[in-house]
C-alpha cells in the first residue's frame, strides 16, 4: 500500500492521526509525518482517514491530479496530424522524478496511446523527496518505503540507471551515456536539481562529509546515524539545513550549525522569519552559528572526518558533516544543444515550452520541475525557478496536456508557489514569491508562541504568506494574492494584532538571469542575426 499526502493542501487538521494513529503522527500542532508505505493490515484506518481529511490531501495507491481535463481524454477537435500523433507518436520524458512520472501518467490520461519512453539517471522508480529529510533519517520509514505509487502500471518504456548526455533538437534525438541514441517526436526535461557538493573535492571526500538530496544520499546518512555519531556539522541553513539540524536533535544528537547570512531561512524569507528560526534552532539546543562560513573540513590520518575551521578562527568538532549548500540544476547534458540553458536552469514559455538561445520558443521541446525557469504574470512576468513538490507536479501536468494539445487549447502554469517545512516542531508553509517583498507584517497570531502568519507586500499589493502552525490560514492568502490585494491586508481576521506594523522584509537579492554566463549576438540582416551562449570560466 502506498500513501501520499498533499502537503500543499493538508492543513493540520490531524483527523488521519486520531484514524490511523500507526501510520501517521503529529509532532507540534500541525507538523505531520507519515509512513509512506504502511503494511496492508492498516489499510482499512488509512481509507477511513482518507475520506475523513476534510481537504482531500491523502492518497491512497494513486496521485491525485491538480490540473484536471473536462473528460478523461481531451475531447477538443484536432488535425488529422495531432490524431495520429496521440495514436503513434513517441515522447521522450528525460528525468524519472516525481515532475517525470507525474507527466507520463498525465500524458496517459489524457489519451496518449503512443510510446512513452521515460529516462533516469537513477536505479530508483520516482520517489518522493520530502521524508528523505524527515522521515528517512529518523529510520521512521525505509528509504526504499518512499516509492511514488503506480508508475510501474503505467506503459512506458523505462531506462533505469542511464543518463541523458545530449540533445540534438534538429535531429529530434536524445543521446544516452552507453552511446544509445533515442529519438523523439516531443521531449519533455525533466532533469531537477542535485545537491550542491562541498567546493574542495578532497575535503568533500572525508569519511563523514554528506549531502542529501536523492534517496541513496538519504539511506547512506541513516545508516551513518544508526551505527552512532557524536557530533553533527551542517554547513548551511536553508531548509534542508535546517531540517537535518531538527531531525539530529530529535535523536539528542549534539548539533552545530554553520551559516554564512545573518539567521536561517533568511534567503527564503528574509530577516524577520529567520530571527525566529534562529530563536527556534537555539531554544531546540542547537549551536547556531550565523555570519560566518567553514573554511576547512579536517581529517585524521585514516581520512576520517574531525572538524571544521571557520572564518571567524574558531574551530567546531564533528564526526559527521551534512553539506546543505543548495542546489545545482542538472542543464550540463544540454550543453551545444542550442537551448537558453544555464545555471539558471532551462527558459520556457508559461506552456513550458522550451527557449532557445535565440529567445525564440520551440515546439516539441518541453520543460518541468526544478530545472525549469519560466515567467509568472501575477509576478510582472518575472523568470523564477522553483524547487518545490507542488511546483513540479502542477508544471508536469501543464506540460504533459500542453504536449497533447493545439494552440488554442493550451493551459499556462499559473500556479501561485506553495512550500513546506517540518522543523522543530513546526509546520512552516508558504504562499506565494517571498524574494520580491519589500515588507512584512504579521498579520494574525503571536511570534512568541510561534503560531502566526506573516504577510509580504511589494509596493502596496501582497506577494506572499508564511505560516507557522496556520496552515488553514494559506488558502485565503492565496486568494488575496491572486486578486492582487493592497498591503498590509486590512481584514477583521482570527488573532489579528490591535495594531500591524510592517517592517522591511530584509530578504537577500536574487542571483541575477545571467550570473555565469553571457552571449554574443552575430550578423547584421533579421533573417541571420544569432545568439551564441558564453560561459564564464570559473
Amino acid at each position: 500500500m502506498r500513501v501520499v499526502v498533499d502537503l500543499t493542501r493538508c492543513q493540520g487538521y490531524g483527523q488521519c492521526v486520531f484514524l490511523a494513529p500507526d501510520v501517521f503522527t503529529m509532532h507540534g500542532q500541525e507538523a505531520l509525518m507519515y509512513d509512506t508505505d504502511p503494511d496492508d493490515a492498516q489499510r482499512e484506518h488509512v481509507l477511513r482517514a482518507a475520506a475523513a481529511c476534510p481537504v482531500q490531501a491523502l492518497h491512497v495507491d494513486r496521485m491525485a491530479t491538480q490540473h484536471r481535463t473536462v473528460e478523461p481524454e481531451l475531447r477538443h477537435p484536432t488535425s488529422d496530424v495531432d490524431g495520429e500523433f496521440k495514436r503513434n507518436g513517441h515522447i521522450v520524458i528525460v528525468g524519472a522524478s516525481l515532475a517525470g512520472g507525474r507527466a507520463a501518467g498525465v500524458l496517459r490520461r489524457d489519451g496518449f496511446k503512443g510510446k512513452v519512453t521515460l529516462i533516469g539517471d537513477e536505479k530508483h522508480q520516482p520517489y518522493d523527496r520530502p521524508p528523505l529529510s524527515k522521515q528517512v533519517l529518523t529510520g521512521r520509514v525505509d528509504a526504499e518505503h518512499t516509492m511514488l505509487p503506480h508508475l510501474r502500471e503505467i506503459e512506458v518504456e523505462w531506462l533505469a540507471g542511464t543518463p541523458a548526455t545530449g540533445l540534438d533538437i534538429g535531429a529530434k534525438q536524445v543521446t544516452l551515456a552507453d552511446g544509445r541514441q533515442i529519438g523523439f517526436d516531443k521531449v519533455l526535461i525533466a532533469t531537477g536539481a542535485r545537491a550542491r557538493p562541498w567546493p574542495i573535492e578532497a575535503e568533500a571526500a572525508l569519511d563523514g562529509v554528506y549531502v542529501l538530496r536523492t534517496l541513496d544520499e538519504a539511506d547512506r546518512m541513516r545508516r551513518r546515524l544508526a551505527a552512532g555519531v557524536n557530533r553533527v556539522l551542517i554547513i548551511g541553513a536553508g531548509f534542508t539545513g535546517s531540517e537535518v539540524a531538527s531531525v539530529c536533535r530529535g535523536l539528542d544528537l549534539e548539533v552545530t550549525v554553520v551559516e554564512a547570512g545573518p539567521a536561517p531561512l533568511v534567503g527564503a524569507l528574509g530577516r524577520v522569519i529567520g530571527d525566529i528560526a534562529a530563536g527556534m534552532q537555539r531554544d531546540a539546543g542547537v549551536d547556531l552559528r550565523c555570519g560566518v562560513t567553514v573554511t576547512e573540513l579536517v581529517g585524521d590520518e585514516q581520512g576520517r572526518l574531525t572538524g571544521a575551521r571557520l572564518s571567524d578562527g574558531g574551530t567546531v568538532e564533528a564526526d559527521m558533516a551534512v553539506v546543505a549548500l543548495g542546489a545545482v540544476r542538472n542543464v550540463e547534458w544540454l550543453e551545444g544543444s542550442g537551448l537558453a540553458a544555464g545555471p539558471w536552469g532551462v527558459a520556457t514559455d508559461a506552456g513550458c515550452r522550451a527557449v532557445d538561445i535565440n529567445g525564440l520558443v520551440t515546439d516539441d521541446i518541453f520543460v518541468a520541475g526544478d530545472v525549469a525557469r519560466f515567467p509568472h504574470p501575477v509576478y510582472h512576468y518575472q523568470f523564477m525557478s522553483l524547487e518545490h513538490w507542488g511546483n513540479a507536479v502542477a508544471q508536469a501536468e501543464i506540460a504533459a496536456h500542453n504536449m497533447l494539445s493545439d494552440q488554442a487549447h493550451r493551459w499556462p502554469h499559473l500556479s501561485l508557489p506553495v512550500f513546506w517545512s517540518n522543523q522543530f516542531g513546526v509546520n512552516i508553509k508558504s504562499v506565494g514569491v517571498t524574494s520580491i517583498a519589500d515588507e512584512v507584517v504579521i498579520a494574525q497570531g503571536s511570534v512568541e508562541e510561534r503560531r502566526f502568519v506573516a504577510v509580504y507586500g511589494y509596493k502596496g499589493r501582497i506577494t506572499a504568506a508564511v505560516t507557522f502552525d496556520q496552515a488553514m490560514w494559506l488558502d485565503f492568502y492565496r486568494d488575496l494574492i491572486e486578486r492582487a490585494t493592497p498591503f498590509p491586508p486590512d481584514y477583521r481576521m482570527v488573532g489579528r494584532p490591535d495594531e500591524m506594523r510592517p517592517v522591511p522584509a530584509e530578504v537577500p537579492q536574487r542571483m541575477a538571469p545571467a550570473a555565469g554566463a553571457t552571449v554574443v549576438v552575430t550578423g547584421h540582416d533579421p533573417a541571420e542575426r544569432r545568439v551564441s551562449l558564453v560561459r564564464q570560466q570559473p
